[in-house]
Parts: C-alpha cells; sequence; structure tokens
C-alpha cells in the first residue's frame, strides 16, 4: 500500500514538473525578441551610444512591463509601459562610455509575459582616439556605417540606366561581406570590396536599370544594407529606394489642342495644429486634362481628388491631410507626386512641409 502511494506522489510530481515546464515556455513563446545582444561597435570616451532592441508581444492580452532595471548607474534604459496584443516595441539602452575599453551592459525586463526576467545586452568597445566618422558615414547599421540611408532616382527615362553609390566603413573589430538584401529585379548591386575588415572603407554600387520598371510614376521598395550574407532584416538596417519613372514624350501639337494644368499653390505648409490642406487644380488648356497617377513619397499622407479629368475651364479640389508623426519618422522629403498629360507638366511635386 505504502509503494502505491509512493507511486502515485511520483507520478503527481512528475505532471507537475511538466505541467510548469508547458507554463513556462508557454509564457517565453509570448514575447519574442530579435536579437538578445547588440553589438554598437566603437564609441569615443564620453561619447554615449545606445543599443536599441526590437521586441512584440505575441499574446493576445495586453502586456505590462513592470520594471526595466539596469545592471549598472552608467546606463539608461527607456521602454514603454504597456504594449498592446500583438505588437511591435522597441527598448533603447544607452551607455554614458566614461570608462575606455570593452563593456557589456545589460538591462534586465520584468514583465507579465515572462515569469523570470529577460535580459537585454549591449557590447562594445570606448576608444580614446577614435575618429569621427559621423559627417561622412552618419548612419549607423549595426557597427557597418552608411553615407545614406534613403536613394531616389528621380527623372528617369525607359530604358535608361543609373548608378549610386552607398559608401561604407567598417566600424566593428571583425571581417564583413556587405551585401544587399531584398533586391527587386531592376536593381543589381556589387559590392567593393567583397570582404570588409575592421576600420576599412568600401562602397556598394547600386545600378537601376529601368527597363524593369513597369509602372510609371513612383515605384518604392526598401532594401536592407547586410554585414554578411544570411543576416535577419530589421528596421535599422533598411533603405529605401524609389524611383521616379517618366512616361513617355507627349506630343504638344499645335497648341490649340493641349491641356494646361495650373496649380493654386506647389507647396503646403501644415502642422499638428492644422493637419488639412486644399490645392486647386486648374485646366486652362483647349482638351481634357488627365491625371494619371497620384502617389506619395512617404507614409502619413492621405489624399482625395474628387475629378483626375478636367475639360477645358474646368477645376478642382486635391486634399490634402498629414499623421505628423508618421510624417516626422520618414526618410525623405515629404512630397506628392502628381503625372499629367501636360506636356508641359508631365510630372508635378507638390512638396508638404510640416512644421
Amino acid at each position: 500500500m505504502k509503494d502505491k502511494i509512493l507511486c502515485v506522489n511520483k507520478r503527481w510530481m512528475v505532471l507537475l514538473a511538466l505541467f510548469m515546464l508547458f507554463i513556462s515556455e508557454g509564457a517565453a513563446q509570448r514575447l519574442s525578441i530579435n536579437k538578445t545582444t547588440v553589438d554598437v561597435g566603437k564609441t569615443g570616451f564620453e561619447v554615449p551610444v545606445t543599443a536599441t532592441f526590437e521586441l512584440r508581444n505575441k499574446s493576445l492580452k495586453t502586456m505590462t512591463i513592470q520594471k526595466l532595471e539596469t545592471d549598472c548607474g552608467c546606463t539608461t534604459v527607456d521602454g514603454p509601459k504597456t504594449v498592446g496584443a500583438g505588437e511591435r516595441f522597441t527598448i533603447s539602452l544607452t551607455y554614458d562610455a566614461k570608462l575606455l575599453g570593452h563593456f557589456t551592459k545589460q538591462v534586465a525586463v520584468y514583465s507579465n509575459a515572462t515569469p523570470e526576467p529577460v535580459y537585454l545586452k549591449m557590447k562594445g568597445v570606448v576608444l580614446a582616439d577614435l575618429v569621427d566618422y559621423s559627417n561622412r558615414y552618419p548612419y549607423d547599421m549595426n557597427g557597418l556605417l552608411s553615407s545614406t540611408n534613403n536613394i531616389e532616382f528621380d527623372d528617369v527615362k525607359k530604358g535608361e540606366t543609373r548608378e549610386v553609390e552607398i559608401n561604407l566603413l567598417n566600424n566593428t573589430e571583425q571581417n564583413m561581406t556587405p551585401n544587399i538584401l531584398h533586391m527587386p529585379s531592376w536593381l543589381h548591386a556589387l559590392a567593393m570590396p567583397e570582404t570588409l575588415e575592421p576600420n576599412r572603407s568600401g562602397k556598394i554600387v547600386l545600378t537601376l536599370n529601368s527597363e524593369e520598371v513597369h509602372s510609371y510614376g513612383l515605384t518604392q521598395v526598401s532594401v536592407y544594407l547586410a554585414k554578411r550574407i544570411g543576416e535577419r532584416i530589421s528596421d535599422e538596417t533598411e533603405i529605401p529606394v524609389s524611383v521616379v519613372l517618366l512616361p513617355e514624350a507627349i506630343a504638344q501639337g499645335d497648341g490649340a489642342s493641349t491641356p494646361q494644368l495650373h496649380l493654386s499653390a506647389e507647396a503646403l505648409s501644415l502642422d499638428a495644429h492644422h493637419k488639412n490642406g486644399t490645392i486647386i487644380l486648374t485646366n486652362n488648356g483647349n482638351s481634357a486634362l488627365k491625371v494619371t497617377s497620384l502617389q506619395m513619397f512617404t507614409g502619413g499622407i492621405k489624399v482625395k481628388l474628387p475629378k483626375s479629368e478636367l475639360q477645358p475651364g474646368e477645376s478642382t479640389k486635391l486634399r490634402v491631410s498629414i499623421v505628423p508623426s508618421q510624417i516626422r519618422k520618414a526618410r525623405s522629403k515629404p512630397r506628392i507626386l502628381m503625372i499629367t498629360n501636360d506636356p508641359k507638366n508631365s510630372k508635378v511635386v507638390i512638396t508638404i512641409n510640416v512644421e
């Protein structure tokens, strides 16, 4: 009888252990982290450096972050208090760099998503004689410094080939093989040199083949600068690429049968208090004016054009509204692209100035 009781107790203990393991693993799955360790590379003495961690609340409930605890008074941390179900968020850890040499710092994240705290680490090195590359390479993409984080091919004609260079610097202690991920068919990338040693500079040449761009007007994609093949993409390595492909030249005729676009303004100044604006489009020509494309260079802009075809003497209102918080995150200047059949105004760009 006693043996039977011991056997039953052992079974309950095993079941309880399995249950606790199940609960623990289930909780861990509710919080996903892109990278738990971020290498920030080199920084100068007393030049603070920040690591940004990308996370996501994968549960169906709101996540509460109870505490963000750093391991040192030399670091500060910033993150949200609550995160909605399924939402992505970031936590930033900043080191004051007041000691020379290699460093590893961490923050413990206490939340209701995991039974134990989650640890996020940053590492790098503080140098006394660090060269300032901020003017030539202002964008740090995980230790690979870049001269740009946005590329625009403007006024491209069908059949034309364009090139642009991305200048790079390896700001880490390891060799890199820079490359571009998520390339569209109309772009080609060539890295020179293929292997970039520590503290060495190089470049990637992007070549545009406009024959492969199928739509006139604005075409936009995002490519990603990687330190090596197979690297995961992230927001901080994103490089938006835009192409404005001009339509074929329109015959102007004898002047008696051509449309003529007139705008009441070529720019709008909007802000958080004045989020809406209007531009009047008028056809001053002698034939129908057609707006064949109306596109935005950045997010955070909404437009409404009641009529895309105007007869001679006819007008319509282009209504523009903005979301300032989204526009401030954009890497290129907020603009609206309009393609028309007016021979002298086949491409029209309306600038949005956000104050």
